[in-house]
């Protein structure tokens, strides 16, 4: 069994874990959308099996093959294997929906999300990542003045104009 994971939201972002060995990749058969489950209050990204997709992310270890705090972490996903070696977090067809406006996402979330892909791909990442994720038609509640999102960083007026602009492109409906 692997030891390794592939992050394509907030895990992208290494302020939010200490996993060793982290490093960019991009996996086959998969695409990202928001979306919300009853067992989040609000949309969140998740991977669909999408067999002529790919998408980027970060690859880390699990330490020792301890998989517990990350379960935890994405307690409402389940784990699937990719191609690539690693597993990545998702939640089945039929168990999820679209972003609503009762489940809307947290610009908060979005921010360490973009965030993690400058870092890790640079303005033409942040751009791939917001042209290969569906749903941007999804209500977005701006929470950055004081962020719901649990683990929220503090990000640079650059990378909130970047966020910005890519929403706007996107047509994305804000709050």
């Amino acid at each position: 069994m692997t030891h390794r994971f592939f992050g394509y939201g907030s895990l992208v972002n290494r302020r939010t874990h200490d996993y060793p060995n982290a490093a960019p990749l991009r996996i086959r058969g998969w695409k990202r959308a928001w979306a919300h489950t009853p067992l989040r209050p609000v949309a969140f990204l998740t991977a669909i099996p999408a067999p002529d997709a790919e998408i980027d992310g970060l690859a880390a270890d699990v330490p020792d093959g301890d998989w517990s705090a990350l379960d935890a972490r994405e307690a409402a996903y389940l784990r699937a294997h990719t191609p690539e070696g690693a597993q990545i977090y998702h939640i089945p067809d039929g168990h999820h929906g679209p972003a609503t406006d009762t489940h809307p996402i947290l610009r908060s979330y979005l921010d360490v999300v973009v965030q993690g892909y400058l870092r890790e791909f640079g303005p033409s990442g942040v751009a791939h990542f917001f042209d290969t994720t569906e749903g941007w038609q999804a209500p977005i509640r701006d929470d950055r003045a004081a962020p719901i999102y649990t683990r929220a960083q503090p990000i640079s007026a650059e990378e909130t104009d970047l966020v910005d602009h890519h929403l706007a492109a996107a047509r994305a409906q804000q709050s």
